[in-house]
């Protein structure tokens, strides 16, 4: 109020733009603590019940080979005692059946005899199976260090963390044609980031997802729905470690602006669901291809990012005009400003001395637009119209003065290629 009476008045974006904090209510921190115990309480169970299932794996694979040893180690002293005892019971048998011939009557005695050494002969009493050393005889035993304890104690104090302030917040969001700027800052002098983490997702979603994970601090949003409110998050990861920081406080954001569309159903042009991308197709059909309607209007930047090249050509053009004119095979002509794919500049069709460099995959070509005369300049111009154009590519940009014969509050974009693969992005 007291800003008010002095006439000093914060526009409406001042606090979107960093400039204010952003409102947080005692409500938001009471919200977020309880998110943040949410989060905990699920983790720590988590944890407990990984924790467990991997014990209870151990201890039966320990089990296992406690099994394994036992009866590998068994077997062969098992078998020696069987061989004992049917050599002990052999040898009992064949006591026996001498006692019972020297028994006998002379002529059977002789008989029995004959028998019982023929038989006695082929067995070898002597023959005993070789039996394992004393040292050779395994002992099971358990190996358990418990310091293992101590080791996993520490790793659980110092496990998780909780950080009042995320390192990483939403600075400004900037609205354009069916899409946001999303610009973010280190809140942290002492947090150095090596990665951030860009999510968002519609007010009426209940599910965040990632748009954008790199080293960059700011991003484009596109499929953006006008007037459609839009929450915005982004986190960061530290140099060198895994996790990610907590999340920055949620900014929402929306685009007024009607997103830019190519003319669907022009032969020669393939279009993407949302008609934002333009691929140049095999059919020899040639001509420019425009915008649906004059979308872009003075003080707005028009941007072109060219997503895959073909084979260049110097009629080749991507630029803005007054209107749509039939008939052309490019935009270098009148009432038009254009870049060919070679950096070549054309206002009105005539080529300008300043070039810019060649279009290549992943460029992005800039038009800034400005109105110099709202009106007549003077009766030796006939009442021309003049803006003034910004192109700007690849950390290079040229400034000059286009000429119209009359105002216009809003223009057209186009681009016209003579060989296929090239494919433009506009926003």
């Amino acid at each position: 109020t007291k800003l008010q009476e002095a006439g000093l008045v914060l526009p409406r974006d001042f606090r979107l733009a960093g400039l204010l904090p952003p409102s947080f209510t005692d409500e938001d921190i009471k919200e977020s603590a309880s998110q943040t115990r949410d989060v905990l309480k699920q983790h720590f169970n988590d944890l407990k019940g990984t924790l467990g299932k991997l014990l209870d794996e151990r201890l039966v694979t320990l089990l296992q080979e406690v099994d394994t040893i036992e009866q590998e180690t068994i077997k062969p002293l098992d078998d020696c005692q069987k061989l004992i005892e049917h050599g002990v019971h052999t040898a009992e048998d064949l006591v026996q059946e001498g006692e019972i011939a020297i028994l006998g009557g002379v002529g059977e005695q002789n008989e029995k005899l004959w028998n019982f050494t023929k038989k006695a002969s082929h067995i070898q009493l002597d023959s005993l199976p070789e039996v394992p050393l004393l040292v050779d005889v395994p002992c099971l035993s358990a190996q358990l260090d418990d310091s293992i304890l101590n080791i996993v104690k520490d790793h659980i104090f110092k496990h998780g963390t909780v950080a009042s302030r995320p390192p990483v917040q939403i600075e400004e969001l900037i609205e354009k044609p069916g899409g946001i700027i999303v610009r973010w800052c280190k809140v942290d002098d002492d947090f150095i980031a090596q990665d951030y983490r860009l999510q968002f997702r519609k007010c009426t979603s209940n599910h965040f997802e990632d748009v954008y994970v790199g080293s960059e601090t700011e991003f484009i949003v596109l499929h953006i729905d006008p007037n459609v409110d839009y929450q915005f998050r982004v986190c960061a990861r530290g140099d060198g470690r895994q996790e990610w920081s907590p999340w920055s406080v949620p900014q929402m954001g929306h685009s007024t602006l009607v997103p830019h569309e190519w003319t669907a159903g022009f032969e020669g042009y393939s279009l993407s669901s949302r008609r934002n991308i333009a691929l140049r197709n095999d059919s020899e059909s040639s001509g420019v291809l425009y915008s649906s309607a004059p979308t872009y209007f003075c003080g707005q930047t028009l941007t072109f990012r060219v997503e895959t090249v073909g084979q260049p050509d110097r009629r080749d053009s991507i630029g803005v005009c007054a209107e749509k004119q039939n008939g052309y095979d490019s935009l270098q002509r009148d009432q038009a400003v254009c870049i060919s794919t070679n950096g070549a500049v054309f206002v009105n069709g005539k080529e300008m001395t300043n070039q810019l460099p060649a279009v290549t995959s992943g460029s992005t070509v800039t038009f800034d637009i400005e109105a110099v005369t709202l009106g007549s300049t003077n009766n030796n111009e006939g009442g021309n119209f003049k803006l003034r154009v910004t192109i700007s590519s690849n950390n290079r940009e040229v400034v000059f003065d286009w000429l119209l014969d009359q105002s216009c509050g809003s223009l057209y974009f186009g681009c016209s290629f003579f060989y296929p693969g090239w494919k433009v992005l506009v926003f």
